[in-house]
């Protein structure tokens, strides 16, 4: 059951990785982007890791204030979940 979870949130952050890279391809073809509050809320949605690798990797959104603060929050945010998740299990 533990392993499935960790599974579930490495393939959600591999997702929104995905979804940032996305994001970055559709602002070089000038068509139509996702939203900042989509990718934003996909960093909060226990994704900060792959929103934040998705960031760094792509290039994408670095210049943005609200990404730049937001994301490694979200980051943040993801890491004390999980390790509040693994205090109650112990």
């Amino acid at each position: 059951m533990e392993n499935n979870f960790l599974i579930g949130i490495g393939v959600w952050n591999c997702i929104v990785f995905l979804i940032y890279g996305l994001d970055k391809w559709l602002a070089i073809q000038d068509k139509q982007r996702i939203s900042e509050f989509t990718l934003i809320f996909l960093a909060f949605s226990f994704s900060g890791v792959g929103a934040l690798v998705g960031m760094a990797l792509w290039r994408h959104k670095t210049l943005k204030w609200k990404f730049r603060i937001l994301i490694p929050i979200a980051f943040l945010w993801q890491v004390f979940a999980m390790g509040y998740r693994y205090a109650l299990l112990s």
